[in-house]
């Protein structure tokens, strides 16, 4: 880490992407270069095509923050250094610890300051590391998806509702039959 004259302080942490579902990136765009880096364009505004696809499990990305970038920008760093076009609210940034042979995860809020616990952990990752996992609040956000998001969802729940309706239809289509099997075999018996 290296002071600054105003008492902030910059380094390096490293995140370990933890997601289980795909992110939506931006297709047929070319990568970004240094010139767009440092002109802050952003690519992905610059097409509406889209497509999806799993980021390698526990990949890890290094970066160079200060001491005043919150949890929010860390997040918002790391979807922009991937051009993932998802809502930064459906991630959200773990501090991972192990403590008597467990690993421990705790949610950090958006305003945490990840190099000052970078900080006082010190330079072990087995005290401290951070985690981009996607964010389980319990209750879905849907203003964080977009329409095709949404309507796929849609679609997904339509098909799951009808193969349940055929399943319902099947079993008591089965039980009538052997019901029906039953009585006939009882009308030709006395009693």
């Amino acid at each position: 880490m290296k002071l600054n004259e105003d008492g902030t302080y910059t380094g390096f942490i490293k995140v370990h992407l933890k997601l289980r579902r795909p992110v939506t990136v931006p297709t047929g765009i070319r990568p970004q270069s240094i010139y767009d880096a440092l002109k802050e364009v952003n690519l992905a505004d610059m097409t509406d095509k889209r497509t999806s696809f799993y980021l390698p499990l526990d990949a890890i990305k290094q970066l160079h923050i200060s001491s005043t970038t919150t949890v929010s920008e860390v997040i918002q760093g790391l979807l922009k250094k991937f051009m993932v076009v998802d809502n930064p609210q459906k991630f959200a940034l773990f501090k991972e610890m192990r403590k008597d042979g467990q690993v421990l995860f705790q949610k950090l809020p958006l305003t945490e300051y990840p190099l000052y616990l970078r900080l006082l952990a010190g330079p072990d990752t087995d005290v401290l590391s951070f985690v981009l996992k996607e964010n389980e609040t319990g209750e879905v956000e849907w203003d964080a998806f977009s329409i095709p998001e949404l309507q796929n969802f849609l679609m997904i729940l339509d098909k799951e509702e009808k193969d349940k309706i055929q399943q319902v239809h099947r079993k008591y289509e089965r039980f009538k039959q052997r019901l029906q099997q039953t009585l006939k075999e009882a009308r030709g018996k006395p009693g």
